[in-house]
């Protein structure tokens, strides 16, 4: 298995889109603002090269480790100690990757893998984060439900995406 740093570079860049969309005022960004405190001025006051860099910047991270869950290949892949060693594997594994190789790599199979990382990881780590910032109900909910989406497109884009 081969890393498509195309398919990294576009999902992590997807997490951009749907923030523009989550946070537009007109969809939950006025909630937002209300549960975090932001106003207008602080927003102004902001390093926006700072802030979007750093937030590309880690759902590159994301999306680098989110493959892994949602392409099923790397696990047999990994099996055998990596691409270094599949010209020395047995046989079997070059005849279960002839018959597998392209096994559930679609969208809707990365997505619904994404989904369930976003549901089951990114949403307790957000909460958990927000219940020690004495964070409400609402604000886990819109930065949860925001990482959910942003995972379920991601895994997606990284499973459809050939290597």
């Amino acid at each position: 298995m081969n890393f498509n740093w195309l398919a990294i570079l576009v999902a992590a860049l997807s997490t951009m889109v749907v923030g523009f969309i989550w946070y537009n005022p007109k969809v939950f960004g006025t909630a937002w603002m209300k549960e975090t405190g932001m106003t207008e001025e602080k927003a102004k006051g902001a390093n926006m090269f700072k802030i979007f860099g750093m937030a590309i910047l880690f759902a590159f991270l994301i999306s680098f480790i989110l493959q892994f869950l949602v392409i099923h290949q790397f696990g047999p892949s990994g099996m055998v100690g990596g691409p270094e060693f599949f010209e020395t594997a047995k046989p079997s594994y070059k005849a279960f990757m002839a018959d597998y190789g392209d096994a559930f790599r679609t969208f809707k199979h990365g997505a619904l893998h994404g989904f369930m990382a976003g549901l089951f990881l990114a949403l307790p780590v957000t909460g958990t984060n927000a219940l020690f910032e004495r964070k409400s109900v609402k604000y886990i909910l819109i930065n949860g439900g925001y990482w959910i989406v942003c995972f379920t497109i991601m895994g997606g884009i990284l499973c459809s995406w050939p290597a």
